[in-house]
């Protein structure tokens, strides 16, 4: 058995016998996971009926192999990924007119003096550079981009919370800025998202997830800003349900589900369309 196999030999493996076996093993994981765009561990390891240890090895074989990406507990299909967890200059250049009118609708929201706490994403940005209507802001973020495009005389201080820098998302990420997230209170937090679903929102990266769910929890409002390519994925981490949300400012109708579990959860639909 060759080492890219990436299985001990022993009675209960399947293929242990020789090599086709994994191969088509790793077809149907394959397969499963373009049907779903993503998968867990332990959804392979019911599916394929072996170990964890054996699952996690094709999944370290197949990324490898340049066919998946592997996340926290599990993978995702290469495009997936592309979608929803692409650089923050790409993301910048998509949807651009739809994430200006959002950015603008949700600065109308904003009150003079108000205390924001914003994570990072290429919307919050458009949210930002809108605020030129408001007056003596404080802004909380981990979004090392807003300080260059928010407008000077919308502010009145700027604190960035601190932990390591992810160059792709350019944002701090970590036990420094989670701790100091937990000892503040905003009047607003602003939330961009990778997923908006009935089950709430939700981001590729989990501990991205948990410093944005922190940010919620200090927040007497929250408000999410998402275009319509983000309706109806749930990502990888989940971020908050719906129930803890106020406001959804978006640039179309959602569909029917979606709308009916807003509509449950109580949260305002604001859509600025063309």
């Amino acid at each position: 058995m060759s080492q890219d196999d990436g299985h001990a030999t022993g009675p209960t493996e399947p293929d242990a016998a020789g090599g086709a076996l994994p191969a088509l093993r790793h077809s149907r994981l394959l397969q499963y996971l373009q049907d779903r765009g993503q998968a867990t561990v332990a959804e392979l390891v019911t599916l394929l009926d072996v170990s964890r240890d054996t699952v996690r090895r094709d999944l370290d074989l197949l990324e490898r192999r340049g066919l998946l990406v592997r996340t926290h507990g599990g993978a995702v299909t290469k495009d997936r990924l592309v979608r929803v967890d692409t650089t923050m200059g790409l993301r910048m250049d998509e949807h651009v007119e739809a994430k200006r009118r959002i950015g603008q609708a949700a600065s109308d929201l904003i009150r003079d003096d108000e205390t924001l706490i914003l994570n990072g994403g290429s919307t919050i940005c458009f949210f930002a550079a809108a605020l030129g209507g408001r007056r003596s802001l404080t802004i909380v973020t981990n979004n090392l981009r807003l300080p260059a495009v928010v407008p000077e005389g919308s502010i009145q201080s700027i604190h960035i919370l601190g932990g390591s820098y992810w160059p792709n998302y350019q944002v701090t990420i970590g036990a420094i800025g989670f701790a100091a997230v937990a000892g503040i209170h905003a009047d607003t937090a602003v939330i961009g998202c990778s997923g908006v679903s009935a089950s709430g929102i939700s981001m590729t990266k989990l501990d991205e997830a948990a410093h944005t769910a922190g940010m919620i929890g200090v927040a007497s409002r929250t408000i999410v800003v998402a275009d319509q390519s983000k309706f109806g994925i749930t990502a990888f981490a989940n971020i908050a349900p719906l129930d803890d949300l106020q406001c959804l400012v978006t640039d179309a109708e959602p569909p029917p589900e979606l709308a009916a579990a807003l509509e449950r959860a109580g949260v305002q639909v604001i859509v600025c369309g063309e």
